[in-house]
């Protein structure tokens, strides 16, 4: 299949991001075969998915994730802002998410952290996916080079990606350089050159985010093994299944 169909956050077009919803309605599409999520660390050391550092934009609740146990994050509502239908979906633990895709599709898990944010981040979300056999259904990506690092320190065996998002710089050598092995980077960043020789040499590219058909067909003419991140897959789905 052309350009793998990556559900940005779930089906993040018509669902709240980073919800079972999401995920619920992405998992529901067929041809959907990965999902991009978000992980961050409640202040008793849940892993969370949700993407912002505040909880202000997509629940009912304010200030940092971080500084929030886990059990009155549940309490609040993640849903909400994004229409009366998904009042009361809830910020999801990883764990949840993990049960929900295991099997059905894969899951590029973003550890959203800068610097020492979050100490206990990397281990606790391989700790959650070992326990669960998912090592080869995942990929653990981030900005940050030091969580990358750290990963590999504590189980080598995942597979790991950058993100990118710089005009400038050395993307090749900055993967050789951590043991990364996926680079998802802005679409509007990605050359046909660095696509081509990235992939020539076995690493997997993801470029985001792409919703409008148009920029979904001119991405699939520089290579078929692009995978495609997107808030709508559906969109994705009507341009590459009658194809």
């Amino acid at each position: 299949m052309n350009n793998m169909c990556v559900a940005h956050r779930g089906f993040s077009g018509k669902a709240p991001e980073n919800t079972l919803a999401a995920v619920r309605m992405a998992i529901a599409l067929p041809f959907v075969r990965w999902i991009e999520i978000d992980v961050q660390l409640t202040k008793d050391g849940v892993p969370v998915v949700i993407h912002d550092y505040s909880l202000d934009r997509t629940t009912n609740g304010h200030g940092k994730v971080k500084n929030m146990e886990y059990e009155p994050m549940r309490r609040l509502d993640a849903g909400s802002w994004k229409g009366r239908a998904f009042r009361g979906e809830r910020v999801p633990s990883l764990e949840e998410v993990l049960a929900l895709a295991s099997g059905r599709l894969r899951l590029n898990i973003e550890l959203k952290t800068v610097g020492d944010m979050y100490p206990g981040l990397a281990q606790a979300v391989i700790d959650l996916v070992n326990a669960r056999g998912m090592r080869e259904e995942v990929v653990l990506t981030s900005f940050d080079a030091g969580v990358l690092r750290r990963i590999k320190e504590l189980d080598a065996r995942f597979h790991t990606g950058l993100i990118y998002d710089s005009r400038s710089g050395n993307p090749a050598g900055k993967l050789d350089e951590l043991g990364c092995s996926f680079l998802s980077i802005s679409y509007d960043r990605l050359s046909p050159v660095l696509a081509k020789s990235l992939i020539e040499r076995g690493v997997q590219v993801m470029a985001w985010t792409l919703n409008k058909g148009k920029e979904m067909r001119r991405l699939s003419e520089i290579h078929s093994d692009i995978m495609i991140c997107t808030n709508r897959p559906d969109i994705w789905g009507e341009l590459f299944l009658k194809a």
